[in-house]
């Protein structure tokens, strides 16, 4: 990779310091012939990192210190990059290690701060060493996880946490050390349908049966669904909305992530990725459901409601987001974290990946033993659930009749 005296790793206590074209040439690169990239992750983009911190959500006063790291060329270009932060708590990472830090301090350890490379309250897998194809690809990955180690020593930290990783960066990672985690989320994948109709034709008949019901109960009360996207939005909607995730957000999780000023950075910015899904009564807002739309995907994130009203929230978050994609020709909805109950809505189990460097010997080994387990109980967990599913067995038709 050139010479390697000319590279350079830059620590960025905020991402503002960094070229949003550099960075975003890093996170989402455009397609060449030459080498094959992902597709688009909004999550990713310079714009919604960035939105975080500009709008307080994400600072030092939260938890949540940037700590970005930069492969520079020696002469300003960026060659790679990583989304990081030095963590004082374990909230809004959706993968869960409360009992690591609970072990760690009875025995006289700290396990805060640490290292945390993530997009945060986000639990939307992408990739999180951010380097452009290429054939020094490889060399420059290495140079950031070397850099990533060093800050881990730097700052004295217990770990340091890769969460929401794509699978081939949580295998490279596994081969070089790092300890290896999973979960499951419910996706929903787009089997080429036409319609919902079409989707719902490849359900039994029982479970079409749940969703006409689910839709008709949803509305029954004389309510109105819009979707808004682009440059339909406006402040109007980020007050509503932001009414409902407040409200949601308190009963959950005791104080929300997010500030009102985010989502109207998001929306100013990053306005063709949002998808926002408002539902009124009597000409008020009374519901809504935030999604991002990515390259081949939509992307579930919030919902709120100031009135209770049955089966709404299933048609919100689940059942409008199924339709939108179909629409837009998107491979899947990717409806958030946990959530059994997604899997009668057309939800299907899914693997999610993260990766673990964690510096005491003897709190690694115990981890390590925990993880090996649980990564059983996962995939098992996964195949069970399969069994549930709602689309029609070929084996087994007797349900189809209806």
């Amino acid at each position: 990779m050139g010479d390697a005296e000319q590279i350079l790793v830059r620590i960025e206590p905020e991402i503002a310091a960094v070229n949003a074209s550099d960075w975003d040439a890093c996170a989402n690169p455009v397609t060449s012939e030459s080498f094959v990239t992902d597709p688009y992750n909004p999550f990713i983009s310079h714009a919604f990192l960035e939105a975080l911190e500009e709008s307080g959500s994400v600072s030092p006063e939260t938890g949540w210190a940037p700590q970005h790291l930069v492969l520079d060329d020696g002469a300003g270009g960026v060659l790679a990059c990583m989304p990081c932060y030095l963590k004082s708590h374990s909230q809004g990472e959706y993968v869960f290690d409360h009992g690591w830090a609970e072990a760690y301090e009875q025995a006289g350890g700290d396990y805060y701060p640490k290292l945390q490379s993530a997009v945060p309250f986000t639990p939307v897998t992408g990739r999180r060493l951010l380097v452009p194809p290429g054939p020094d690809a490889q060399d420059r990955e290495r140079y950031l996880l070397s850099a990533a180690a060093t800050l881990l020593e730097r700052h004295d930290v217990s770990s340091l946490h890769l969460t929401f990783l794509t699978e081939p960066e949580w295998r490279r990672l596994g081969n070089i050390g790092f300890l290896q985690r999973t979960d499951q989320q419910f996706h929903w994948q787009n089997n080429d349908y036409e319609s919902f109709s079409d989707f719902l034709a490849s359900l039994t008949a029982r479970k079409r049966k749940m969703i006409r019901k689910e839709r008709r109960d949803a509305l029954g009360s004389g309510i109105d669904i819009e979707w808004i996207t682009g440059r339909d939005l406006q402040e109007k909607h980020w007050d509503a909305f932001y009414a409902f995730y407040m409200d949601t957000g308190v009963r959950k999780w005791g104080r929300p992530y997010l500030t009102r000023r985010f989502f109207s950075l998001v929306g100013e910015r990053l306005a063709d990725d949002i998808l926002l899904v408002m539902c009124s009564r009597g000409g008020r807002y009374i519901a809504g459901a935030l999604n991002f739309i990515g390259g081949d995907a939509l992307y579930g994130r919030y919902w709120g409601c100031v009135e209770d009203h049955k089966c709404l929230h299933f048609e919100a978050c689940y059942y409008q987001a199924i339709e939108f994609a179909i629409q837009r020709g998107l491979a899947r909805v990717e409806a958030g974290a946990q959530g059994p109950h997604k899997i009668a809505r057309g939800y299907l189990p899914q693997i999610t990946y993260s990766a673990h460097l964690v510096a005491d010997l003897s709190l690694r080994r115990a981890i390590a033993d925990y993880l090996e387990s649980e990564r059983r109980h996962v995939e098992r967990a996964s195949e069970q659930l399969i069994d549930y599913s709602p689309f029609r067995d070929r084996d087994r038709n007797s349900e189809d009749s209806a």
